[in-house]
């Protein structure tokens, strides 16, 4: 009896008030949820952390999760049970989901089967966990919103995160010509291995300068923004004639001068996954498995972490010096 009722239980990060990274806490005595009709249980071998985690957990984003929660969406790993009316997944299949109902940083997760997705062999976990908030909000803010099209232009403002990274590569694989800009040499050289054509430092103070050499007075066609409340300002100036601006990531305000909108007729689009059709999440879908089957989309691993380091995941995605690749819990 004793053995049935551990198995029920497992290790679960719990959020009990809003706050900074110690608000995360690990609990060994959470009850393994169990799957509803057209949901899955999922044993999780890894999670990717998203910066909107972050800002969840502080309660400073618009969604406020309803306390207590566990955070997580992008988990990779093997069904373990399946619920009622469920037909596309058995137990034992290996599987990647773009959300989850339980919460991801945890060693089991219920999520809808509409929102789980099979995971080819050719990709391990770690990667499976950094393919579903990066890759469809990538394809989401470049296509659905930023209406890219071949031979345009695209600055990735922000390369070698998870966003960053599966911009250029979705980008260079659709015939678009990808710069982008990290804030190391490693960085710079991990997005020219993922299909930007050429890599600018964000760090040097002439980096804009540079830019506009490269794309030469027309300017930029897109520009892929992943912190909006540094670099709006300057971005509006390296616009082409309609522009776009996609507005990915902010972490606070910014002052801009409208004449710069004006003046190209440009636009500044936000970007908001959760705010998708399911006619929009089909799509998304469609183009993400299509590219692992082709080959061209190879999520990039960054930092990893064990459960019981996630308070240090978390302030690390905020404050470290420049990413590289998807951070993912163990």
């Amino acid at each position: 009896v004793v053995m049935a009722a551990a198995r029920n239980v497992m290790r679960a990060v719990r959020v009990f008030e809003f706050g900074g990274p110690e608000v995360l806490k690990i609990l060994s005595d959470v009850l393994v949820p169990a799957p509803k009709e057209n949901q899955v249980l999922i044993k999780v071998h890894a999670c990717g952390v998203n910066p909107v985690e972050t800002y969840m957990r502080s309660g400073t984003h618009a969604r406020k999760p309803t306390l207590p929660y566990t955070p997580g969406s992008d988990v990779a790993g093997v069904i373990e049970s399946v619920g009622e009316h469920v037909t596309t997944f058995k137990k034992g299949d290996r599987v990647f989901t773009l959300e989850t109902l339980s919460g991801g940083y945890a060693e089991y997760a219920v999520a809808a089967a509409n929102k789980v997705f099979p995971l080819p062999d050719k990709l391990d976990f770690k990667q499976g966990a950094a393919i579903g908030v990066p890759y469809f909000t990538a394809y989401r803010a470049l296509f659905q919103k930023g209406c890219a099209k071949a031979g345009e232009s695209v600055l990735v403002h922000g390369a070698s995160g998870g966003v960053g990274i599966a911009t250029c590569q979705i980008a260079r694989a659709c015939g678009l010509k990808v710069l982008g800009t990290a804030g190391t040499e490693e960085g710079m050289n991990l997005i020219l291995r993922n299909g930007a054509h050429q890599a600018f430092n964000h760090r040097d103070p002439n980096y804009t300068e540079k830019i506009t050499a490269c794309t030469g007075p027309e300017g930029v066609n897109i520009i892929m923004e992943m912190l909006s409340n540094v670099n709006l300002d300057a971005d509006l100036q390296l616009l082409s004639r309609s522009g776009r601006v996609v507005a990915v990531g902010s972490r606070g305000r910014i002052e801009i001068n409208p004449r710069d909108a004006m003046y190209r007729e440009s636009s500044i689009i936000g970007v908001n996954l959760f705010l998708a059709t399911e006619e929009e999440m089909r799509e998304c879908a469609t183009a993400v498995l299509d590219g692992i089957e082709a080959g061209w989309l190879k999520p990039v691993v960054g930092l990893e972490y064990p459960l019981e380091k996630v308070a240090q995941a978390h302030e690390d995605l905020i404050y470290s010096s420049g990413a590289r690749g998807k951070m993912v819990l163990l």
